[in-house]
């Protein structure tokens, strides 16, 4: 079983910034992928984020350039640095890993971003 803690979500006006982290219970040396998912409300949950165990990151198409992922070995944690925010960015972001062949999730960390 694998814990996952956010933190980071909050409101910002458009243009800002912000910082998720997500740190994981156990060492993500076990982990071969941790990202970020996030749901607007009457939309279905989508990827923003993933970064695998050898450190290629992949992002959802509407977050590219704006979006950057990286990790923290040492401190079993995910990051996500979001720039350059829109309403559209506006949803619940959900942490998930990968671990051998299940996927375990967090409770989630809402961002709104509004003027």
């Amino acid at each position: 079983q694998v814990q996952l803690v956010e933190s980071g979500g909050g409101l910002v006006q458009p243009g800002g910034s912000l910082r998720l982290s997500c740190a994981a219970s156990v060492s993500i040396f076990g982990i071969s992928a941790m990202g970020w998912a996030r749901q607007a409300p009457g939309k279905q949950r989508e990827l923003a984020a993933e970064i695998t165990s050898s450190g290629s990151a992949n992002y959802g198409d509407s977050v590219k350039r704006r979006f950057t992922i990286s990790r923290d070995n040492a401190k079993n944690t995910v990051y996500l640095q979001m720039n350059n925010l829109k309403p559209e960015d506006t949803a619940v972001y959900y942490c998930n890993v990968l671990r051998g062949s299940s996927r375990y999730w967090g409770q989630g960390t809402q961002v709104t971003v509004s003027s």
